[in-house]
């Protein structure tokens, strides 16, 4: 098997635990709040990262250098960008805040003209109008002409979501770190922060071994396991866009499980604007000469 067919199949791999990560947030959060499971979730996924570590032989470089990325890094993700976006799945259907989510490529592009110094192309802007023409179809919930959102809060949650996640790559752009130390000494920096976050908040509570489940499930899968999966597809393809496309797969079957897992009534604006969004994206990462972050 080549290389490109086995960094396909790590995608695919990726992309399908990333397919369902909505039904298990939604799951989660129905049982827990958002600091709660936020916790259990980057203590599972610290664990599984320094089993990856030591079996690597890595450990010694982990505790001896990167710790000063790792302290802002940290703080970004898995602190900051995690709890915010379990925020908007608290607030909003699963089906919106998964959609919206998807625009952190398209603010990628945007940030990265004043951070990277890169230049934005046309095919950029028409994307940020198209993809963005579908937050609003979702966050007015097909009332376009209404300005009055269902849930602002909810929709700010999870846009803010977008740029944490796009800036934190863009500032990791020249980081040297092996990716799975890199995310270890993040979670090593984020966990006691969620702790104490924890404690000053709703504290250590048992929810039944359905939300431990829940919880487990979204730090293997969602922050350890496909993570890695799609660090291996990046390293082995021989060009990136082989892989990056493969994301597009994975919306369809995130709204499927929520409707058959979760029971959540699927809406029509949120079709149209996925529909929008995902168009956005296609016509972004498409473009003959994209604009490429480094990373």
């Amino acid at each position: 098997m080549n290389q490109d067919r086995q960094a396909i199949l790590y995608g695919l791999g990726a992309v399908a635990l990333w397919s369902t990560v909505a039904t298990a947030f939604k799951v989660g959060l129905g049982l827990m709040g958002p600091v709660e499971l936020m916790w259990l979730a980057a203590l599972v996924s610290w664990l599984l990262m320094g089993a990856l570590v030591l079996k690597q032989g890595a450990m010694r470089q982990a505790l001896t250098s990167g710790w000063k990325t790792a302290l802002w890094a940290g703080i970004m993700n898995p602190v900051a960008y995690y709890l915010v976006l379990f925020a908007a799945y608290d607030r909003l259907p699963g089906q919106e805040a998964m959609a919206l989510n998807y625009t952190w490529a398209l603010a990628m592009a945007f940030l990265a003209v004043p951070i990277l110094g890169q230049r934005l192309t046309r095919v950029d802007i028409l994307a940020g109008v198209v993809a963005y023409a579908g937050v609003w179809v979702i966050a007015t919930r097909g009332a376009v002409l209404n300005v009055s959102f269902a849930d602002p809060i909810g929709v700010l949650f999870a846009l803010s979501s977008t740029l944490l996640w796009a800036l934190y790559w863009l500032l990791n752009a020249r980081d040297r770190r092996k990716p799975i130390v890199g995310q270890w000494q993040n979670f090593t920096v984020g966990l006691p922060v969620l702790t104490v976050l924890l404690l000053m908040g709703p504290g250590l509570q048992w929810h039944g071994w359905k939300g431990v489940g829940a919880g487990v499930y979204v730090g293997l899968f969602e922050m350890g396991i496909a993570f890695v999966l799609w660090q291996m597809a990046v390293h082995k393809v021989s060009r990136t866009a082989k892989v990056s496309t493969l994301i597009f797969l994975s919306p369809p079957v995130s709204l499927m499980l929520l409707y058959l897992v979760v029971d959540e009534p699927l809406l029509f604006s949120t079709f149209i604007g996925l529909g929008l969004i995902l168009f956005g994206l296609a016509l972004q990462q498409l473009q003959v000469k994209p604009v490429a972050v480094e990373q």
